[in-house]
């Protein structure tokens, strides 16, 4: 009978493992809201915030007390979102700094990256969520398109988020607290591999792996860094992947999500904040991953099939480099 009291003890114990992050979910949700600025400092940074997770994580920070700066490529669109800040909590700061994350490592973004040091130097800035990112172009081999597009999501995914952070986190070393966030995504912890959406994937991965190398670094100077890794969240990103449609139930607004995201702020170097996520992220870790690869592969070659259809990818002559616009992501991808 030995064997089998130590098939039940494994089985048991696996099971445990598996109900772990739904039980830590649920204590963290029966706790009161952590005072965010009381705990890190008045003001928080938020990349990305004019639209899908990012407009609605500055929303919830706004209504949780935190002095705001925004930071976004286009100024009508910062302009925007301040004004539905002051309406959110009219007694909240916010400060706009123009900053196009696809220049960074350029001539023309050092200087907006000069200007964002300049703004957080003058103020106690105690959180910064790193939300911005950039999914184009989609359902694409590597060679489907030129290397400025790939070069562009390096840039914003991977460059822009390190430096943003470099940018920001001194000032917190030298008050001795302060939070990172960093969106990351389910495409890089819970599933075996994004066919199609290889850059995406791999950037998403560099993420997770920076905030938890900070994560051990900086905890002992008082600052919690912290990656979220997201599943979908309704929104325009999403709509793009017919394997969306297969997850609706599991698919939280942007505003369910935020909520959920702010409340994880400080509690461990990798979270799911979401518990539809969680879910989804139990269903990824229960099929098969030969499985799994083979559905995702599927899909996503129909869907390059469509996008062609629609609209066919420019490809750049040879010796060239392809200019292929960029789309602002909220980090709703898994």
């Amino acid at each position: 009978m030995a064997w089998f009291a130590s098939l039940a003890l494994l089985g048991a114990l696996h099971v445990a493992a598996l109900a772990f992050p739904l039980l830590s979910h649920l204590a963290l949700c029966l706790r009161g809201h952590k005072d965010l600025r009381r705990r890190y400092g008045a003001w928080a940074v938020v990349t990305g915030p004019t639209s899908g997770m990012g407009r609605s994580t500055a929303l919830e920070l706004a209504r949780r007390g935190m002095n705001l700066v925004l930071v976004g490529r286009n100024p009508a669109k910062l302009r925007d979102i301040s004004s539905a800040i002051s309406k959110a909590a009219p007694a909240v700061q916010t400060k706009t700094v123009v900053l196009d994350l696809s220049l960074v490592s350029t001539a023309q973004g050092d200087e907006a990256l000069r200007r964002l040091r300049q703004t957080v130097e003058a103020l106690d800035v105690g959180v910064l969520v790193n939300n911005a990112g950039v999914l184009e172009p989609p359902a694409a081999f590597l060679h489907d398109a030129g290397v400025e597009a790939w070069v562009d999501m390096i840039r914003v995914n991977l460059l822009a988020l390190t430096e943003v952070t470099a940018a920001v986190i001194p000032g917190m070393v030298e008050r001795g607290r302060g939070a990172v966030v960093n969106f990351g995504s389910m495409s890089s912890e819970a599933l075996p591999s994004l066919p199609l959406y290889t850059m995406y994937a791999a950037t998403k991965r560099y993420v997770a792996r920076f905030s938890k190398c900070l994560h051990v670094e900086y905890r002992s100077k008082g600052i919690d860094v912290q990656c979220q890794a997201p599943f979908f969240v309704t929104g325009a990103m999403a709509s793009g992947f017919s394997e969306a449609k297969l997850f609706a139930p599991l698919t939280p607004t942007p505003d369910d999500y935020a909520r959920a995201a702010v409340r994880w702020i400080g509690h461990g170097a990798l979270c799911v904040p979401n518990l539809r996520h969680q879910i989804a992220w139990f269903i990824a870790y229960v099929v098969p991953d030969w499985l799994l690869e083979e559905l995702l592969l599927r899909e996503h070659l129909w869907q390059r099939k469509e996008l062609r259809r629609m609209r066919p990818l420019p490809r750049a002559p040879a010796g060239t480099r392809d200019l292929v616009s960029y789309t602002c992501t909220s980090g709703c991808l898994s």
